[in-house]
């Protein structure tokens, strides 16, 4: 019997040991476990003690909680890459603690999902940074790391994959389709990611992100463009020193005003423009993806102004 029992127990032994051995994050898992319990601890405490003489508050008579609540739910997507060598890499730099980084959500190159924190927990993916008046992103957004060095196109299975997840987080917590940005909009100057590669465009077809109008922005002129030179003007005030062709008219109804503000566009779309310089960079790598140095031309001036008046 008693041998029995023993060679029970190295078999149950031998089964945790395998169990512990086909995770790799076992250890890691069991920190994720009782952080997560103490925060549940936290959040079930009864918000308000009883009034006590030794307060410094002035309490009311009792303890009174409302019952109209719920968990706050996010309200953007920052998609990242991970400008690291593997996919091993980024969980291994995801679950060392001295690290201080996390994300929501990491996509293998083959299109495999780790789902690494609850989505009502705050993650450490965006750091210093700003969309809109929002300045702290942590706190109201879900991060995505896409496993890619930094320079590399994403591969068809992990977009795939990327677009289930959007999915998913646009169904449950109602997003809108202008809250799913890029690390680079939101920190213009200190990060680039995703690269230039990234599908945008695609992703604004499916709902996830908003994208300039390819009609619209060919049927835009800019007031040099529209109006031209008379050669038969007299004087510089003369109403016959500028010209526009009835065709221009028909072809081209919208003219960009020489009073556009590109900065306030910039602002409008969510920017931060306090560096003007890394903003319009940030811009032209999410919406232009190429001459990311380049100051704006023409052509990114009117994609800029079909974007602006699409985020009033």
């Amino acid at each position: 019997m008693r041998r029995g029992f023993a060679l029970l127990n190295i078999v149950l032994l031998l089964l945790v040991l395998a169990s512990c051995a086909s995770n790799p994050y076992s250890k890691t898992n069991r920190v994720y476990k009782k952080q997560a319990k103490a925060y549940t601890k936290q959040l079930s405490k009864f918000p308000l003690p009883e009034k006590s003489d030794g307060s410094a508050l002035d309490y009311g008579e009792y303890r009174v909680g409302t019952t109209n609540f719920n968990l706050r739910k996010p309200n953007y997507v920052v998609i990242h890459h991970t400008a690291q060598d593997s996919v091993q890499q980024t969980l291994k730099t995801f679950t060392l603690s001295r690290t201080q980084v996390s994300s929501h959500y990491v996509i293998g190159r083959e299109g495999e999902v780790y789902h690494m924190l609850n989505d009502y927990f705050r993650g450490w993916h965006a750091g210093v940074g700003k969309w809109g008046n929002n300045s702290d992103l942590n706190s109201s957004s879900i991060g995505i790391e896409l496993d890619n060095n930094g320079s590399e196109e994403f591969s068809e299975a992990q977009i795939q994959s990327l677009l289930a997840v959007l999915e998913s987080l646009k169904e449950d917590y109602k997003i809108p389709a202008e809250n799913f940005v890029g690390h680079s909009d939101i920190a213009p100057g200190r990060k680039v990611d995703p690269n230039a590669t990234f599908p945008w465009e695609r992703l604004a077809e499916e709902g996830y992100g908003l994208w300039y109008n390819e009609e619209e922005v060919k049927s835009l002129k800019t007031e040099a463009e529209f109006f031209r030179p008379n050669p038969l003007a007299i004087g510089r005030n003369s109403i016959l020193t500028q010209r526009i062709s009835f065709l221009d008219k028909i072809l081209f109804p919208e003219v960009i005003p020489a009073t556009f503000d590109v900065e306030m566009a910039l602002r409008i779309i969510g920017f931060d423009t306090s560096n003007m310089a890394a903003a319009l960079q940030s811009f032209k790598l999410h919406f232009i993806q190429e001459d990311i140095q380049s100051p704006l031309n023409e052509d990114d001036l009117k994609i800029l102004y079909n974007l602006y008046q699409k985020y009033l």
